[in-house]
């Protein structure tokens, strides 16, 4: 049965969107521009190096704003591919910074260019969330991204390994999730236990997206079996070598 979607957003809530995005981008290009000035024109060494860090977080945070930027055409968009960009990017902004580790299963997802910015707004928020308001009670922090087709479900799960108890509260960010969710014929929930919280989005995909994934699907299958068939000869050891050589460790 086809999957009755919102319709996407009206002409001029989309210019609306493009001079939110331009404006942001140039305030932050001046502000690079500014602390990069500063930057050339101190003689003072260790101040010098900390404004180039802040030129390099800005930076950072330029190239996740990009990623979240609302696509422009209609086309299909490996989910999997524009989460892995957005974890690394978000993982050099703020969360290597705080010794949190980024964690992805994901895999190769097609789906519609703007819902998939769609579930990266999502998974942007839950990831935002946890570093927010997760108790790692002095241990290294640990979230995981998790995405995975399920028949004509897309599911997927925002899970960190902080304190979890008496912390679910609707901020704004978890009402921008759950209309998120909403706006793509889905839901989201969330479980929680004493040193664990996972989110989970899980919505349907379109007629266009399963047949696209159908697709996928059949390419793994063929190469599946193209390797298969292919006989697998042994290695024979060269003249003065054993067959199985032992790699000696380097010392510490």
């Amino acid at each position: 049965m086809p999957v009755s979607l919102p319709h996407p957003p009206a002409l001029e809530g989309r210019t609306l969107l493009d001079e939110l995005n331009h404006r942001i981008k140039n305030e932050l290009a001046s502000v690079i521009n500014l602390v990069s000035f500063k930057a050339i024109w101190t003689d003072n060494v260790e101040a010098k190096e900390e404004l180039s860090n802040v030129v390099d977080l800005l930076h950072q945070h330029i190239e996740v704003h990009s990623i979240l930027t609302m696509p422009d055409r209609d086309a299909l968009v490996d989910a999997g591919e524009q989460l892995r960009k957005l974890g690394l990017a978000m993982s050099r902004c703020k969360l290597d910074r705080m010794n949190i580790h980024l964690l992805l299963s994901i895999d190769t997802l097609p789906l519609e260019s703007e819902r998939c910015w769609r579930l990266a707004l999502a998974v942007y928020e839950l990831v935002t969330n946890a570093v927010r308001h997760a108790c790692f009670d002095g241990h290294d922090g640990e979230i995981k991204i998790k995405l995975m087709r399920a028949g004509s479900w897309v599911n997927c799960r925002v899970t960190d390994n902080g304190s979890g108890l008496g912390r679910i509260k609707p901020g704004r960010g978890l009402r921008i999730v759950g209309e998120l969710a909403k706006s793509l014929g889905g839901r989201m929930g969330h479980t929680f236990g004493t040193a664990w919280t996972s989110f989970a989005l899980d919505f349907p995909l379109t007629q266009r997206e399963q047949h696209a994934n159908r697709a996928v699907v059949a390419r793994r299958s063929r190469s599946s079996r193209r390797l298969k068939a292919t006989p697998m000869l042994p290695s024979e050891p060269v003249a003065g070598e054993l067959a199985n050589p032992i790699i000696a460790q380097p010392r510490l």
